[in-house]
């Protein structure tokens, strides 16, 4: 069953069909929302899937977002009478799941909400009305009848404090989420395609999980103690079922990458206020670019043995401002003082506001850890509008910058550690020099580039290698589009020279630089020898670099005469 509505010039639909045994999925599509989450930029819409499990008692695992209200709430009555709902599930209680949880509970007052004891309090908070709950932990049964037996995992931080998965002993479906999920829009029901939608889960992986690595390895671990899995029933995009070993194995692979950095970043957030989620999020996704692993903790609902453990062992402590008055104030007490006690000197710190309103001042909290001598790596983060594109790439720039620093010696040790000859040799392989320029929304970056090859003729197309730390590796996904500037021999000096400068987080990059606007939207460079407007196809991970193909979509000599910049580096192992 399909239903559909227009609402802002969006398209909004519903897709409801029977994933297994008595069970039913609600998919509501957002065909056109082009932002999620930590502003990462979405190139194929997004779902957010619900489930009907049906036994001789009916439960259904989380719900929608609020925009999708009277569509879901219609499609939801349309295949069950809300009365006759059991249980309401929540996996979690990020909005986007559970924004629709007190319309749901209205409908359904006899409903026992199931859920982590983290979640319920969470909603209680939400809700502010009495409700039937059932608090479960890792390893609680509930049992639907006709051998519909839900058996809970427990898996905090994904990719928030209270996350819950649910699996199915009869069907074998595990409902998880936000886990193995993807922003990724059609009406194909589960992941036939492996081709079309990969790209869009590993964005989704490296954005949401990859800052909370360990986190997704505890998971795996208890998955593995489950039954089969036949099907994972997530919460955002298509259903996994034709690769699920493939896809889930994914994830394990990258975690364990991720998590064996030799190096570790601690990101305290309080999930429920301001944008304390989503822009801790945006920071930790410029930590792990660079090779440093993170770990996050709710500062609201966070052990503080679990706070004093990470500190002790951490280089590196970011944090959210807590509010400061109200509940979620006097939950956060406790474990900035843990904090404050466990940390050490020469560890670095990193402060940003979450623009709640209602935000802890910066300055004293700061000037307590400077006193025990901890380091400020970057500049806090001071917010005063409502954060934007370019106040998410400001906070991912920062996250990669304190990266950077914490890799700083790491970094020249490798460079010492390989052979002279071998680098000698490298560098005999000698390159045009460009600079690729591209804007996105608000957002725009630059980069000097050397590593650059045309790779097809049908279509035209190029291969870029770019660092995973560079700022413009974000504005380079599958979809994005750029522009390839070629520079001039004997007058590239000075556009060299200004886009070799380290830019502070969120700076402009084209301060004091002649441009054009291309068709795509990204700056063309004025001194430029030629430019290429180009669009990201695929890319292939390769050690520490993304290698991008584009195909070109236009291009213009400004002096037919004039010859390419040429690059000659000494050794290779090292820009």
């Amino acid at each position: 069953m399909v239903a559909t509505a227009e609402k802002s010039e969006q398209r909004l639909s519903m897709q409801t069909d029977e994933i297994a045994a008595d069970t039913t999925v609600i998919r509501s599509l957002d065909w056109d929302r082009d932002r999620f989450d930590i502003e990462f930029g979405l190139q194929n819409g997004t779902t957010y899937n619900s489930y009907l499990i049906r036994g001789e008692k009916t439960a259904l695992v989380d719900a929608s977002h609020e925009k999708f209200r009277q569509l879901y709430l219609d499609t939801l009555r349309g295949l069950i009478d809300p009365t006759e709902i059991d249980y309401f599930v929540i996996s979690h209680t990020e909005p986007d799941h559970s924004g629709l949880a007190k319309d749901i509970m209205q409908l359904a007052p006899q409903a026992v909400v199931v859920g982590a004891k983290v979640a319920i309090q969470f909603l209680e908070n939400l809700v502010h009305q009495p409700f039937e709950q059932q608090i479960v932990k890792g390893g609680s049964e509930l049992d639907l009848g006709n051998g519909h037996v839900l058996q809970f995992v427990n898996a905090p931080n994904l990719h928030w404090p209270d996350t819950m998965f649910s699996y199915d002993v009869k069907t074998q479906v595990l409902f998880t989420c936000d886990a193995f999920g993807l922003h990724y829009c059609s009406d194909s029901l589960f992941d036939e395609d492996l081709g079309a939608i990969e790209a869009d889960y590993r964005f989704y992986y490296d954005c949401l999980m990859a800052p909370n690595a360990r986190s997704v390895l505890s998971a795996l671990k208890r998955m593995d103690k489950l039954g089969e899995v036949t099907t994972v029933a997530n919460g955002h995009g298509p259903i996994l079922y034709y690769n699920v070993d493939e896809l889930v194995e994914r994830y394990r692979r990258w975690s364990k990458e991720q998590a064996k950095a030799d190096t570790t970043a601690a990101v305290f957030y309080v999930s429920d206020y301001g944008y304390s989620d989503p822009l801790s999020q945006a920071i930790a996704r410029g930590i792990t670019k660079t090779g440093v692993a993170v770990e996050m903790i709710d500062l609201k609902s966070a052990d503080s043995q679990d706070v004093q453990e990470l500190v002790s062992r951490t280089a590196a402590l970011v944090i959210a401002m807590p509010p400061a008055s109200g509940n979620s104030a006097k939950a956060t007490v406790t474990t900035i003082s843990t904090i404050l006690a466990a940390a050490k000197a020469k560890q670095a710190i990193a402060l940003f506001e979450s623009y709640g309103g209602d935000d802890e001042p910066i300055d004293p909290l700061l000037n307590r850890f400077r006193d025990l001598g901890l380091k400020e790596v970057v500049p806090a983060i001071r917010i005063r509008e409502t954060p934007s594109e370019g106040i998410y790439q400001e906070c991912e720039e920062a996250g990669t910058d304190l990266g950077q620093w914490l890799t700083r010696d790491r970094s020249i040790k490798q460079r010492k550690s390989l052979d002279s000859d071998l680098d000698k040799a490298m560098g005999r392989l000698s390159s045009g020099l460009y600079i690729i320029t591209a804007q996105k929304g608000d957002m725009t970056s630059a980069m000097l580039a050397s590593w650059v090859t045309q790779a097809s003729f049908q279509p035209l197309g190029l291969t870029i290698a770019v660092a995973k730390d560079r700022a413009i590796e974000s504005l380079m996904q599958v979809g994005d589009r750029f522009v390839l500037n070629i520079l001039e021999e004997g007058n590239y000096q000075h556009l060299m020279k200004h886009f070799l400068k380290r830019f502070p987080p969120g700076a402009d990059r084209f301060v004091g630089v002649k441009t054009q606007t291309a068709e795509n939207g990204s700056p063309i460079l004025t001194d430029a020898l030629a430019y290429l407007e180009c669009e990201v196809v695929s890319r292939m991970e390769c050690s520490d670099h993304w290698i991008v193909y584009s195909k070109v979509n236009q291009g213009r000599v400004s002096k037919a005469e004039a010859l390419t910049a040429v690059h000659h580096r000494k050794v290779g192992n090292y820009y």
